[in-house]
């Protein structure tokens, strides 16, 4: 009788390590072209989304010139430069602009028939959506001559990259993982807080482990997590603009870069006359 009751311990030990093992190692694959995975984790997830998201202020650290006719739809810093893209058809185009002077030093239009979005910077690359085309333009990143370009069946908006893969938004609460080689999509994040779904998600910005996110018509930033699509942080960026900025025609909030070697970040908008570098500043709700 003991020796039999040793077997069926033995059995259920093996069973259970047949199990867990392939589930844990599992995990952490959530990237590897498994977007279904990827979303179901986060439903549930999303029960349990933080009671009290912190909220930034913002300090003017330093403003910059911008050019008031950019409809500036990416931004990204680079070298010491900004890579700035701009929308609108007709108008839609791809600069290198000098932080400083807010001179563009480099420019390439967009075929008229273009509009233009989010733009990135990978390696020596950089990369440009466009709305409703379905296309992406990939440059060399020191001549601005193009490489390829490539397709995907959403919406453009924003994109940005975590050092290992593309981060795309398209103007809902989804955001897209892509291979930066094949532009393959590799998986999927739904942004969301405690109140549900965060849609209208546009610009995008890699910082510090974190995505941020302009929200479309408002002078709010997400600050979300890749591995979730939670909402950990809003950046109020209202009254940035001063009264007599506002005189001439401006558009709504867009555009992030992070300097991530001397720690900067940098904020505009479309048609906007400045670009800042701000500090968060902790704020109570």
């Amino acid at each position: 009788m003991s020796r039999f009751f040793v077997f069926i311990s033995i059995l259920l030990s093996l069973l259970l390590l047949g199990v867990l093992i392939p589930f844990s190692s599992a995990l952490p694959e959530w990237k590897e072209n498994n977007a279904e995975k990827a979303s179901t984790s986060q439903s549930r997830l999303g029960k349990k989304a933080i009671s009290k998201i912190p909220i930034y202020g913002f300090g003017i650290l330093n403003r910059y010139p911008h050019d008031s006719n950019a409809f500036t739809q990416g931004l990204a810093f680079a070298d010491g430069f900004l890579y700035e893209g701009t929308g609108l058809r007709g108008r839609s185009g791809l600069r290198k602009v000098d932080l400083a002077t807010g001179t563009i030093l480099q420019y390439r239009s967009l075929p008229a028939s273009f509009f233009g979005e989010g733009v990135t910077v990978y390696h020596n690359k950089v990369i440009q959506l466009t709305w409703r085309a379905h296309v992406g333009f990939v440059y060399d990143k020191d001549t601005f001559h193009l490489i390829e370009t490539f397709h995907y069946p959403t919406e453009g908006w924003g994109i940005t990259h975590d050092g290992e893969y593309l981060i795309m938004s398209d103007g809902t609460s989804t955001l897209h993982f892509l291979h930066p080689k094949s532009y393959k999509e590799m998986g999927l994040i739904e942004v969301y807080d405690r109140n549900g779904p965060v849609s209208n998600l546009n610009e995008l910005e890699y910082v510090q482990g974190l995505i941020l996110a302009n929200v479309w018509q408002t002078d709010k930033i997400a600050q979300i997590s890749p591995a979730t699509g939670e909402v950990v942080g809003w950046i109020d960026l209202r009254g940035l603009l001063r009264p007599e900025d506002r005189i001439q025609r401006v558009d709504v909030l867009n555009g992030i870069a992070y300097d991530q070697v001397n720690d900067r970040l940098f904020v505009t908008g479309k048609l906007w006359p400045g670009l800042f570098e701000i500090k968060l500043v902790p704020r109570e709700k």
